[in-house]
């Protein structure tokens, strides 16, 4: 593996204009073996250190990026009524019976370079964007998004209309980050590298960004994102949308607030109660 990164870091940094030729035909050579270890799960654009700390892998990012740069745009109509037009480097990803994968009829769509599990359950219409790596036996429910390079554990359930954002530039950027037998409610959203860690539950309509901090009524903390660590919600945290009181300014005299993720309790035996329904789902 250590010598498809070279290649890829190599080419990326040719320019447009070199991308010809003997030298094309190599970089799509290239690419082509990196986008299968994509899809096998072999490759990632994150993935935890021996300190259990989630680390980048830019070079991973950057052949993504070289296949974009690489494809032309083409039609992959399915009909005149049906019409769609993607660069011929990342169709749709092909899925047979035995990958073990179940995508629900409806209109779902998983972009090749993308890894799924054995398990997986597709609800439709879902999208999984290329990079994404979601893990054995996690639900993506109806109208969810997960995006470029996001990384999804195992047994989670990602629920309706839920969005877990991706980060695919800047290179360096950590994705987002969701760890084993996280429950992602209905309507939420997770962007800007936040780290959900295992077990945690978030709430319908809990959104985390890079600049939400999270306040934690149960051990009286508040965690932020800082230079050097993105923001992460604890293990076993549950998750609900709450408000703080706006305290300066015109906005206190006017009574306002902001919303903010306010975690009330950890998961205990009632909560795993509730949640274990999903198993009788998949």
């Amino acid at each position: 593996m250590r010598e498809l990164e070279q290649q890829i870091e190599e080419l990326f940094t040719l320019p447009a204009t070199e991308l010809t030729g003997a030298v094309r035909e190599s970089a799509v050579s290239a690419f082509a073996e990196f986008k299968a270890a994509l899809n096998a799960g072999r490759v990632r654009a994150a993935s935890r250190n021996t300190d259990g700390k989630w680390e980048v892998h830019g070079w991973v990012k950057r052949g993504i990026l070289l296949g974009f740069r690489l494809g032309a745009v083409v039609d992959y109509s399915i009909d005149g009524n049906f019409r769609f037009f993607d660069k011929e480097t990342y169709p749709t990803k092909r899925l047979t019976a035995l990958d073990g994968v179940r995508v629900v009829p409806g209109g779902s769509s998983v972009r090749d370079g993308a890894y799924l599990g054995t398990g997986v359950t597709i609800m439709p219409p879902a999208y999984i964007n290329v990079g994404a790596y979601v893990d054995d036996s996690t639900m993506i429910d109806s109208h969810a998004l997960v995006g470029s390079c996001a990384q999804v554990g195992k047994r989670c359930h990602i629920s309706a209309a839920a969005q877990i954002g991706g980060v695919l530039e800047p290179v360096g950027a950590l994705p987002v980050v969701i760890e084993d037998d996280v429950l992602v409610g209905g309507n939420c959203g997770v962007y800007e590298g936040a780290i959900v860690r295992a077990r945690a539950i978030l709430a319908s309509g809990v959104i985390l960004t890079g600049s939400t901090p999270v306040y934690d009524a149960v051990r009286g903390r508040i965690y932020r994102r800082s230079d050097d660590a993105p923001l992460e919600v604890p293990e076993g945290a549950v998750v609900v949308p709450g408000a703080r009181q706006v305290t300066v300014g015109p906005a206190k005299d006017w009574g306002l607030s902001v919303y903010t993720p306010v975690i009330v309790k950890y998961r205990d035996e009632k909560t795993d109660a509730s949640v274990r329904l999903e198993e009788f789902l998949r």
